[in-house]
């Protein structure tokens, strides 16, 4: 479903200098994070972070280099070489891995299938986490991050912190829809909708910075929502803690 055009507003705060605004939001695969992520921060003027397109740059990486991904301690050692550069602009974030653009192969499959494994490395979360702090350290107004662990391990601190979650069936019927218009063929929209559950449990269950919703996030389930009622809701979220921040 296609944004509607708004103005965009930056958030006001009474100290911009002191008070930075960090927007994390959270949720499974399928839930709308970075369409969702990306519109918010549009509207708001701020920048915008997807820390999943990091953890494939850094997956797609290993792969081109014949890295056994599967191996703990060989990723581990190899994490450190590739320079992972990502864009912030909500109006076309890119990603680039040693200075070439990766955004298109980072999506398919191959990557798809081995990023959960590669992302639950303590050594490659350590430097991700580094990467994604930096970006949020220079972003002029603020920052919208998604992932998986934004609120409860990158951003303790973020202003506003939300968990995007839809069931699973509505998440599966979306990814889908998100890959057809892709042009990608049936058996592959299959075999990627069938590996949704798949990557979940693995996030969930990781030892290191598990997919969880932080404790003091506020969950919008977007099962039965439009994408404009969903930023909506966000959008307010964060104008009504800016509010607060100033008075």
């Amino acid at each position: 479903m296609p944004v509607e055009k708004r103005e965009v507003r930056a958030v006001d705060t009474a100290d911009r200098a002191h008070a930075p605004v960090v927007v994390a939001i959270d949720g499974p695969s399928g839930s709308g994070k970075s369409t969702v992520s990306r519109a918010v921060a549009a509207r708001l003027g701020l920048s915008f972070l997807d820390t999943g397109a990091m953890y494939r740059a850094m997956t797609w990486w290993m792969l081109a280099n014949e890295i056994d991904v599967t191996d703990t301690e060989e990723v581990a050692v190899a994490c450190d070489k590739p320079v992972i550069v990502s864009g912030t602009d909500a109006a076309g974030p890119t990603i680039t891995v040693d200075g070439q653009d990766v955004s298109a192969p980072i999506r398919g499959h191959e990557v798809t299938s081995q990023v959960s494994a590669v992302a639950a490395v303590p050594q490659v979360r350590t430097r991700l986490v580094e990467l994604q702090r930096g970006c949020a350290e220079v972003a002029e107004r603020g920052i919208v991050a998604e992932g998986r662990d934004m609120g409860s391990v990158v951003f303790p601190n973020a202003t506003v912190k939300i968990f995007l979650t839809a069931s699973e069936t509505a998440r599966a019927e979306r990814r889908a829809a998100e890959l057809r218009a892709k042009g990608i063929d049936e058996a592959t929209i299959t075999a990627m909708a069938a590996d949704l559950a798949r990557r979940d449990a693995a996030d969930s269950s990781r030892e290191t910075a598990p997919l969880t919703q932080a404790a003091d996030a506020v969950l919008v389930d977007t099962s039965e929502l439009t994408l404009e009622q969903v930023i909506d809701r966000i959008v307010g979220l964060v104008e009504e803690k800016a509010r607060l921040t100033a008075v």
